[in-house]
């Protein structure tokens, strides 16, 4: 027997309870809804770190995020990967990532892939978003915000004022022209002339989606399945207006539904091009032969907390809860699998449903025989470092973890930053809105705090060393040759 291909879809930003098969009743998965009835699901799936940068060690490498320290980012040269070791096995492997910054080349998600397109390149180009509030502002409107903000309600006068100019001169020509990334249709076309060269052999097929990141500008065509009219500027000064930093919780809820509903017309969009890539592995003939996964390497935040999209500032439910779906022909169809599973353990999952080894660097295992009722997972562990929203400067990669520890009932946070320690009861508290006192499920609290010691200290006992030498070079060597100043050494 053949062994088995294996495609993984990750869609960036994809909240678990915005899809139909979690529960979600607006019509964003109806395909995913459909394969779900034919997969099996774990319904309670959680990554390692938030956002991307500290999520997809676990994915792809089954590592936590902070194993190598809190300064390393991406996937350690030469660290054993899924991609790795099913090119090992002589899989054809190809990877279309929908240009984001951290899943590159520099970061390490190009080992093991024989074709690896990250759409960050010169011929490839998407438009920001050059209507964001203070876009367009210059040093002499800095200065005059500065005065009017000093006068009391006048600085809110400004600042609308000004927004509203922004608006009046940024272009809008279409929801094409504005996105920043490639839709999902251009992965899956990508990928589909891949395959129809290479889908006779076994293949690993990884597609990142990110049409539901923001700014949420999805095609017309998906607006009109979800029966959304918004035209481009509309849509532009939306996005704007959630973007506004001087706008305070109560101002931006009078968009929200808005906003959601532009992020919910981008995941009917990956839906129907998932519904694609289906149909052209169906036309290949290898549908039958292959594995298909979904998940997400984190949600989005809509004012749930006080917050907007996804900074490495919580690990709140809305950002750590994603989708996880599992599709394999005649095998588990229908099963729903309730216990909490970190996506640590995803890529041992895939490799012995495959029937390839699994790597003894990897610190997942195996949740497969977990979803047929057996030998369930351990509580889930997440973490981020507070503040690093952007990892390309490497002072941001230094501040205090964050640390989550999620059992199915309890919830424990730990926040470094700020000696913060908070226990939630998600049955009584799923919002996360009331932490227990103290003194309340101390039992449940030792138990928790063990678990996040066991695993600081795991972080440093089990680091390999070698790996953090290996990504530490690397990015001096980028470094050095992102620098304007060439340095030579004289023999």
């Amino acid at each position: 027997m053949a062994p088995r291909s294996l495609v993984l879809v990750t869609v960036d930003c994809l909240r678990a309870d915005h899809v139909g098969f979690l529960g979600y009743t607006k019509a964003t998965t109806p395909f995913l809804d459909s394969l779900a009835a034919l997969s099996t699901v774990f319904s309670n799936a959680f990554v390692a770190g938030a956002p991307t940068y500290f999520s997809f060690p676990a994915i792809m490498a089954s590592r936590y995020p902070l194993a190598l320290g809190r300064d390393i980012i991406g996937l350690a040269p030469s660290e054993p990967t899924l991609a790795s070791v099913l090119r090992d096995a002589g899989y054809a492997t190809a990877a279309f990532v929908a240009g984001n910054p951290y899943l590159t080349r520099s970061f390490g998600y190009h080992a093991g892939f024989d074709v690896f397109r990250d759409f960050l390149d010169q011929e490839t180009t998407f438009a920001a978003d050059s209507s964001q509030n203070g876009g367009l502002r210059t040093r002499w409107n800095h200065k005059l915000a500065d005065v009017s903000h000093q006068l009391g309600p006048l600085g809110h006068v400004y600042d609308e004022l000004y927004f509203r100019y922004c608006q009046s001169k940024a272009p809008a020509s279409s929801l094409d022209a504005l996105r920043r990334f490639p839709a999902a249709d251009v992965i899956v076309d990508h990928a589909a002339a891949w395959l129809a060269e290479n889908g006779s052999r076994p293949f690993f097929l990884w597609l990142h989606l990110m049409d539901p990141h923001s700014p949420y500008y999805p095609p017309a065509l998906a607006l009109e399945l979800m029966g959304n009219s918004c035209s481009a500027e509309r849509a532009r000064y939306l996005n704007s207006y959630w973007n506004r930093g001087e706008l305070g919780v109560n101002s931006l809820r009078q968009r929200r539904e808005q906003v959601v509903a532009l992020y919910d017309t981008a995941i009917r969009w990956v839906d129907t091009q998932v519904c694609r890539l289906m149909q052209t592995l169906n036309k290949a003939g290898a549908w039958d032969s292959c594995v298909l996964t979904l998940t997400a390497d984190h949600g989005e935040e809509f004012l749930e907390h006080g917050g907007r999209y996804h900074a490495p500032c919580k690990l709140s439910e809305e950002l750590i809860h994603v989708p996880l779906l599992v599709r394999v022909s005649g095998q588990n169809a229908g099963v729903r699998n309730p216990e909490p599973t970190s996506l640590l353990h995803l890529a041992p999952t895939l490799l012995e449903i495959v029937g390839q080894r699994v790597p003894k660097a990897f610190r997942g295992r195996s949740c497969w025989r977990q979803s047929r009722g057996t030998d369930a997972c351990e509580a889930v562990i997440s973490e981020c470092v507070a503040g690093c929203t952007n990892p390309l400067r490497h002072q941001d990669r230094l501040g205090a973890r964050i640390l989550a520890i999620r059992e199915s009932r309890y919830k424990l946070v730990l926040d470094f930053s700020c000696g913060s320690e908070q226990l939630f009861d998600l049955e009584a508290d799923p919002g996360e809105l009331s932490p227990l006192p103290p003194n309340a499920e101390k039992t449940v609290r030792r138990r928790l705090l063990r678990q996040a010691r066991a695993h600081v200290a795991d972080s440093l006992k089990l680091r390999d060393v070698h790996s953090r030498l290996a990504s530490v070079v690397r990015d001096l060597r980028l470094k050095l040759a992102d620098s304007p100043e060439k340095i030579s050494v004289s023999a």
